[in-house]
């Protein structure tokens, strides 16, 4: 560590190497923290950790958690890593419940053993699973409809049980849909495979893949796509660290949902990428997917009453437009 790095508070942040995590450490190095990422990159990249160490190994290795924290003395921790896709949980179920929840129990023990009590949980909207009304409020009835969905709640669950027993201050962010790029260039988002929307309409605009496949267009929508709330990568790096800002005045356990407010079509979201790539985005229409809802979006007021939070980046085509601007770099390989 570097004399410069020893003077900042250390923030050991769990799968810092991926997408959102890789977002956050470069917002926490310009606000005064070290960011220390732990990843075992398999899906992380070493070239998205810039801002601080990287530490190679697995959050389930619970001594070795440990070890990390006592080394860099870290204050608080963010945790990202985690495995997140819906299909592949399905398939897979082991493999969530043990990255997921048991990964999350190794980390709790490792900062117990440590007396760190102060932690910030990469969550998701999927914890809600299908809400009959909108937009979402935190007090929604939390009813995963997939192995994801319940991997992650089950990890809200532990952490706030721990928090009620008076062992742990926690905030749990719960995301709509990430989307763009650092707007500098510096990193972006680089998935294998891409199962999100923008990224996968971009490489089909581009002549990088054959033509997008949209899943149901005769949902009860204007246009008959599905609405999601698209939040960009830097709003939600900027959530993290009001988070951080909130465990130092208010203890327990704190939910937030992190979205705009604003239901996107799919429809919206392809126009938006054609206009911006100058090529529109080839489409196959395909019949829905099921377990997809016709819509969900978020209501951000307890985030803005509470963590003093709103999401700056509300239009779609400029959101779209950082994630195309980082597609045309000389990207480094997925």
């Amino acid at each position: 560590m570097s004399a410069e790095g020893a003077k900042k508070p250390a923030v050991l942040v769990t799968g810092g190497a991926g997408y959102v995590g890789s977002h956050v450490c470069k917002a926490l190095d310009r606000a005064g923290f070290l960011p220390v990422t732990l990843d075992n990159l398999a899906t992380g990249h070493r070239w998205a950790v810039k801002w601080g160490p990287l530490e190679v190994g697995d959050v389930r290795d619970g001594g070795m958690v440990e070890s990390m924290l006592r080394r860099h003395r870290a204050t608080a921790v963010l945790h990202f890593a985690a495995l997140s896709l819906v299909g592949a949980s399905a398939k897979q179920p082991f493999d969530y419940y043990d990255v997921n929840v048991n990964g999350a129990l190794s980390l709790v023990h490792a900062m117990q053993a440590c007396g760190l009590r102060r932690l910030v949980f990469s969550s998701t909207c999927a914890v809600y699973g299908m809400p009959e009304s909108m937009p979402i409020l935190e007090d929604a009835p939390t009813l995963p409809v997939n192995v994801y969905g319940r991997t992650k709640l089950a990890a809200e669950n532990l952490f706030s049980d721990l928090a009620r027993a008076g062992t742990l201050d926690v905030v749990m962010l719960r995301y709509f849909n990430a989307c763009g790029a650092d707007r500098d260039g510096e990193i972006g988002e680089a998935h294998d495979p891409e199962s999100h929307l923008i990224p996968l309409a971009i490489r089909a605009a581009m002549g990088e893949s054959g033509p997008l496949s949209v899943f149901g267009t005769d949902y009860p929508t204007p246009d008959g796509t599905c609405l999601r709330d698209y939040i960009h990568v830097e709003d939600l790096a900027e959530a993290h660290l009001k988070a951080l800002q909130l465990l130092e005045s208010k203890a327990g356990v704190h939910a937030f949902n992190l979205g705009t407010g604003i239901g996107i079509s799919v429809r919206e979201v392809l126009a938006a990428v054609g206009k911006r790539a100058g090529k529109p985005v080839p489409v196959v229409e395909s019949p829905r997917r099921e377990g997809d809802a016709p819509q969900l979006y978020a209501s951000p007021a307890k985030a803005e009453r509470e963590l003093g939070w709103r999401a700056a980046a509300t239009d779609i085509e400029s959101m779209v437009g950082s994630a195309i601007n980082w597609h045309r770099k000389a990207r480094p390989a997925a």
